[in-house]
């Protein structure tokens, strides 16, 4: 370890070197809490945390958690984007608190944290998923064919894989169905998220149940409530293009070819 050693003009220690600048910033973390326990009423509560901005909003959600106050509520699993768990409205966006840089949502300024909208809120920052996942179930998400099991994989063009590509990469975090203002006024719209997970089936050259999902998606609360607004291709952090997708299931649904 370095010795410090004395300025020989003013008397003071010498900082060693890379300990003069400190890499981390204040920031205020304006967080709408809400606990039925408690009260009915939300409220807004500030947190000021010394963090490097170089971290995520994650890392920020779990600092206060475990240093300020242990009682905020929130859901992550993976942290690294995949599980689709921590998908929350930040400075008015629906991101992945995992996939959020510090740096990059203006941390001048306080950084305002929410529940994803359309959705009941059971508590701070979790919501009630299970309107979200009853939407996922109900266009049968899973492969459907006839006749006797295969003795061996069912063979597929790179083609034809790559007509449904973009609709694999949905992890389920509900930041599109959540961003959509046809769900936020009409929770029975089945929503981008359900619609996109059908599509993936679809289109799939190896699958027998199109036309069955197709037949669901005609309904009143089907793909024909998209007003193709483009909010759920914006809000996607796996970007698939959400809107697109919807639009190939209207035309398959005319023109029953897929």
């Amino acid at each position: 370890m370095a010795t410090p050693t004395l300025d020989k003009t003013d008397g003071t220690a010498k900082p060693e070197a890379g300990f003069a600048d400190s890499p981390f910033i204040t920031a205020t973390f304006r967080i709408r809490r809400f606990n039925p326990e408690v009260s009915d009423e939300v409220q807004w509560q500030d947190f000021q945390i010394e963090i490097d901005p170089k971290e995520r909003v994650l890392d920020a959600l779990h600092k206060i958690k475990w240093e300020l106050d242990g009682t905020l509520t929130f859901r992550r699993s993976c942290a690294h984007g995949i599980c689709g768990s921590d998908a929350m409205r930040i400075n008015g966006k629906n991101r992945l608190a995992c996939k959020t840089l510090i740096k990059d949502i203006n941390p001048e300024k306080p950084i305002m944290v929410e529940a994803i909208k359309g959705l009941t809120v059971l508590k701070d920052l979790v919501v009630d998923m299970d309107p979200f996942f009853q939407a996922y179930h109900d266009v049968m998400p899973f492969l459907i064919t006839k006749g006797n099991e295969p003795t061996r994989e069912r063979l597929q063009s790179p083609e034809d894989r790559e007509r449904f590509d973009d609709t694999t990469k949905c992890i389920l975090c509900a930041a599109c169905t959540s961003s959509c203002p046809v769900f936020w006024n009409d929770g029975q719209y089945f929503g981008p998220a359900a619609i996109v997970n059908a599509h993936r089936f679809i289109f799939d050259s190896r699958d027998e149940a199109g036309e069955q999902r197709l037949e669901i998606l005609n309904d009143r609360d089907g793909v024909w409530r998209c007003r193709t607004t483009f909010n759920c291709t914006d809000a996607c952090p796996r970007g698939i293009e959400v809107t697109k997708a919807i639009q190939e299931v209207k035309r398959a649904l005319i023109t029953r070819r897929f």
